[in-house]
């Protein structure tokens, strides 16, 4: 199994940026896959960005060039670095792993984009 933690999330100003982290809770050489998604109210959970044990990374359109996704497989931690957020990124940010050919999500932290 896997524990994910995440932390980060807070009250932002648009323009602004953040940087979340998503604290595994085994060492991140066996997880080969590693994602963001993040939920708004209302609306269905949607994939931010991705990154593979190769680090081969995958972002949404909506957040090309924005956001940075990366993992510190020394510190079993993975990141997501925001900039330039917007109103519309806000939603609740879930870190996801998929080991052993199962999904394993953390419980989320908010991110509200607002002046």
């Amino acid at each position: 199994q896997v524990q994910l933690v995440e932390s980060g999330g807070g009250l932002v100003q648009p323009g602004g940026s953040l940087r979340l982290s998503c604290a595994a809770s085994r060492s991140m050489f066996s997880i080969r896959f590693l994602a963001w998604h993040r939920q708004a109210p209302g609306k269905p959970r949607e994939l931010v960005a991705s990154i593979g044990s190769g680090d081969s990374t995958n972002y949404a359109d909506s957040v090309k060039g924005r956001f940075t996704i990366s993992r510190d497989n020394a510190k079993n931690t993975l990141y997501l670095q925001m900039n330039g957020l917007k109103p519309e990124d806000t939603a609740v940010y879930f870190c996801r792993a998929i080991y052993n050919y199962q999904n394993y999500w953390g419980q989320g932290t908010q991110v509200t984009v607002s002046s």
